[in-house]
């Protein structure tokens, strides 16, 4: 169903700041990667979003093109960003149907709570492969395309920009989420990489790394009771999936023409203070030290549907 332009975007921006240009998202079935593709769509883009579950993310589609009028809005499922052949196919859709592809996030992500003592490998590994190595891939993939869209519009509405949406647990370090830690910090790494290497082929990569924000899955999913007393976040207040969307186009805009390499925390300041707690169930170190297992009932959380992002 439609939802109210308020709770996705500011008035700032532009009418028709996008237009004729196509977002590829991987994770886009997600609360905040859906937002950022909403935000886009309604000023002018046509986009494509990929995500495991084929019936959500094809719902999730159909309702980011209720953002603008006449947009297009492809919802792809059964794509994993591990699997190149299957995450190519969906680029190859994407560039028949939409005709190129202009931006790029890389959203797609696996989360849980385990302390080290109870993270199997195949955890760990499995987590770095969706976050990491899935924004590698869908980057090696879409470049070709990101490059061609540089050359080809040389006015207009910027094109050739890549974000990564990442996270700030890592700057300080987190209990229960080594695993996490690991893979966005090698995500950073890799856009900034990104940076370095294709800056002077015009494209720009920055990487968008979002606190705690209300209302998401992953806020979900990883407390059954998260923080109500915001007592760790300098604003005072948990954050909202507008403001991911009105960092997403600040970068995508003319606005950030200059802006490369860089990785911006939306989190209210909160990493300044600390990793924290993931939430009352986990004070640190008493959970740790208890040996106790993770354990949040199913009731209290939605399931895991597929690769997405918070």
């Amino acid at each position: 169903m439609p939802i109210a332009k308020s709770e996705y975007l500011s008035e700032v921006w532009k009418d028709g700041l996008f237009a004729d240009r196509v977002v590829f998202c991987t994770g886009g079935n997600g609360s905040i990667c859906s937002a950022q593709v909403r935000a886009l769509v309604h000023l002018g883009a046509n986009a494509c979003i990929v995500g495991r579950n084929p019936e959500k993310t094809k719902t999730v589609a159909q309702d980011i093109a209720t953002a603008r009028p006449g947009s297009k809005v492809l919802g792809i499922g059964d794509i994993d960003v591990r699997d190149p052949e299957r995450l190519q196919s969906a680029i190859d859709r994407c560039v028949q149907e939409l005709g190129g592809i202009d931006f790029l996030i890389a959203g797609a992500a696996g989360n849980f709570l385990a302390p080290m003592s109870q993270l199997s490998i195949n955890a760990f590994k499995t987590v770095l492969e969706i976050d990491t190595v899935g924004s590698f891939n869908v980057t090696k993939l879409a470049m070709p395309h990101l490059l061609s869209s540089v050359k080809k519009h040389t006015s207009g509405p910027p094109s050739g920009r890549i974000i990564y949406v990442s996270a700030t647990m890592h700057y300080t370090g987190a209990p229960l989420q080594t695993h996490v830690t690991v893979a966005k910090a090698g995500v950073d790494a890799l856009a900034v990489n990104v940076a370095i290497e294709y800056g002077p082929y015009g494209i720009t990569s920055n990487v968008i790394s979002p606190g705690p924000i209300k209302d998401t899955e992953g806020t979900r999913r990883l407390s059954a009771k998260p923080r109500s007393d915001n007592k760790r976040i300098p604003l005072g207040r948990s954050g909202t999936v507008k403001e991911i969307a009105d960092a997403t186009v600040y970068l995508f805009s003319d606005a950030a023409n200059y802006v490369n390499g860089v990785v911006m925390p939306v989190d209210g300041g909160a990493w300044r203070v600390g990793g924290g707690n993931p939430g009352r169930d986990f004070e640190y170190p008493d959970f740790i030290l208890s040996g106790e297992k993770v354990n949040i009932k199913a009731a209290e959380r939605k399931p895991k549907t597929g690769n997405s992002k918070l």
